[in-house]
């Protein structure tokens, strides 16, 4: 490829809008163009990584007997009322109309689809497992689409859905899906990613795992540990809580607090620790309106995912005074709430023998309330986040903290989806079963961005050889040089013939602007000729990751950097 003649524009210039590295980089360097929030235009530098990430993909998953089907990105409305999914996603799925006037549903995951293609075609336990997969464009919705093709809201994934007849089937092959994403995003160039428990979320079932990027610029908190490499998202991360003081309490005293409210302005007023307090947070059920009420150590924050969870409903912020509450002095002494509530205790409450909470009264809060004294009955959920200083469940070891973005996940569906949908699978008894699934995801967009948080630097992207959208950047200098540009030409034709995937900068313009975009652009080795490299008849070779620098004989170019991009590629592939 000529560069006189590649489609896209490098700029200097930040672009506006764009506040991560992949972002900038990738639109300073020419390979995406926004066309609205949340949706960019691949251009070919962007086409040909992006390529490369889904032939990596289509190996690992044909190599697990996947079979590549394609879905249709418009489905009916049917096919998502079967799973009752039509109602239960909000406004993340865009709903249109057809001419007919029937109700229709972009695609934003293919569950349904992938359930439909299999009823009446697969029918048999002898035709099981198997597991079906595609690349396909998505739609979803984002509230708060962000840093370029990281959260987008038109994106490309690698989905697979397999189905099974036991469980223990299910799992075997959840296993050997969980090493092939490993092989998968290690190929891709990643060094730095880790598998931690991940939530479920809308697609159902109980087990899933998210693979993790790890990154200052994620937008995921995880929670790892050290020691036993426990390693979770902070949205389903448990922790070994650190001990109550366990003081005996006095009696219940009523005390003015006034305008303080928050915990924070209650524990200044009162002159103690908000570990010797209890804090309410109120929320509306979108299930029915009820209230739920949760009460935790004033020192903890909720977990509004593990909290929805005991509810089985999405939450919103409840208005206090539709149920009579007063914001600041809730309580759990004294309640008086409508029949169909929710409360909840924290676990971080128990063992409280000596703490303040709200008074259920304007303006006052009660001291010396004591968890087992005055609330006897209380039963204990995990309901809040992990906080810094706690331990680790399993070994004991101090847990770290760390930043993520999410670029793979795959959940153990079980049969939420084959029962709604009422397929079945004739067994040997005579009987019939509904099939076990596994889902299996990768964001191909996210995965090119997050590649590129791991491995960019200041002076611009950086490609692994296995995913870059050219393997040389061939930049003559003193193109007007007529032995420079012969020579030049013939080297582009030998390296091009020989089978290398090369760029060409065949503009006429200073060392400065060539050097600089071959930086900016991130292909891995630049090779410069120059009327001076010529008199030692050379060329120069940088490795734009290491930055190291040599010369190799015109002579011996082509076969030498055969001989490069092999070793790079063996040194991706072998781990």
């Amino acid at each position: 490829m000529k560069l006189s003649k590649l489609v896209g524009t490098r700029i200097k210039e930040v672009p506006n809008g764009a506040n991560i590295k992949s972002h900038i980089l990738l639109l300073r360097a020419g390979y995406i163009k926004q066309v609205s929030t949340g949706i960019f235009s691949l251009l070919p530098p962007a086409q040909r990584v992006n390529l490369k990430i889904q032939n990596i993909m289509r190996e690992e998953m044909n190599k697990l007997g996947g079979q590549e089907v394609q879905f249709p990105v418009v489905m009916p409305r049917e096919l998502w009322e079967m799973s009752g999914r039509y109602n239960s996603i909000k406004s993340e799925m865009v709903r249109l109309k057809d001419r007919a006037n029937h109700d229709m549903v972009l695609g934003m995951t293919h569950e349904e689809a992938a359930v439909h293609m299999l009823m009446n075609n697969v029918t048999s336990y002898d035709e099981l497992p198997c597991m079906i997969y595609q690349i396909q464009t998505k739609f979803r919705d984002e509230p708060r689409p962000r840093a370029g093709l990281i959260r987008a809201r038109e994106f490309t994934m690698k989905d697979a859905y397999s189905f099974h007849t036991t469980q223990e089937d299910l799992d075997a092959f959840y296993k050997k899906a969980y090493d092939a994403y490993i092989r998968i995003f290690k190929r891709i160039g990643f060094k730095n990613f880790i598998v931690v428990e991940g939530d479920n979320g809308m697609m159902g079932g109980k087990v899933s795992h998210e693979y993790m990027a790890v990154t200052p610029s994620g937008e995921d908190s995880l929670v790892i540990c050290p020691k036993c490499h426990y390693s979770s998202n902070m949205e389903v991360a448990v922790s070994k809580r650190d001990e109550n003081d366990h003081a005996v309490a006095g009696d219940i005293e009523e005390i003015f607090t006034g305008n303080a409210h928050t915990i924070e302005e209650v524990c200044a007023f009162l002159e103690i620790d908000a570990k010797h307090t209890a804090k309410a947070v109120c929320y509306k059920a979108e299930r029915d309106g009820s209230l739920v009420l949760a009460f935790l150590r004033g020192d903890h924050e909720i977990n509004e995912l593990k909290l929805q969870k005991f509810v089985k409903s999405e939450l919103t912020p409840a208005d206090t005074e539709e149920f009579g509450l007063y914001a600041g002095n809730i309580g759990f002494l004294n309640l008086n709430l409508p029949q169909n509530s929710h409360v909840f205790f924290d676990v971080s409450l128990k063992g409280l023998e000596n703490l303040v909470t709200g008074a259920n009264k304007k303006d006052f809060h009660l001291k010396n309330v004591s968890m087992s004294r005055d609330v006897p009955n209380a039963e204990y959920v995990d309901i809040s986040l992990v906080k810094e200083g706690e331990r680790c469940i399993h070994c004991g070891e101090v847990l770290q903290f760390t930043r993520g973005i999410e670029i793979g996940n795959i959940f153990q569906l079980g049969t939420k989806y084959t029962n709604t949908m009422n397929m079945k699978i004739n067994m040997p008894d005579g009987s019939q079963i509904n099939p076990i699934m596994g889902c299996y995801g990768i964001g191909i967009g996210r995965s090119l961005a997050s590649i590129i948080e791991e491995k960019a630097d200041e002076k611009g992207l950086v490609w692994p050889m296995t995913i870059a959208p050219w393997q040389v950047h061939f930049c003559p200098l003193r193109l007007d040089d007529e032995n420079v540009a012969t020579i030049a030409d013939e080297l582009y034709k030998q390296m091009s013939d020989a089978g290398l995937e090369v760029l060409y900068d065949d503009r006429n313009l200073s060392a400065g602007i060539k050097l600089t975009d071959s930086e900016l652009m991130g292909i891995p080795i630049r090779v410069v000729i120059s009327p001076k490299t010529m008199q030692e008849q050379q060329a120069e070779i940088t490795m734009r990751e290491s930055g190291e620098k040599f010369f190799i004989p015109i002579k011996d170019l082509v076969s030498e950097l055969k001989e490069i991009i092999k070793g790079e590629i063996d040194e991706i592939e072998k781990k």
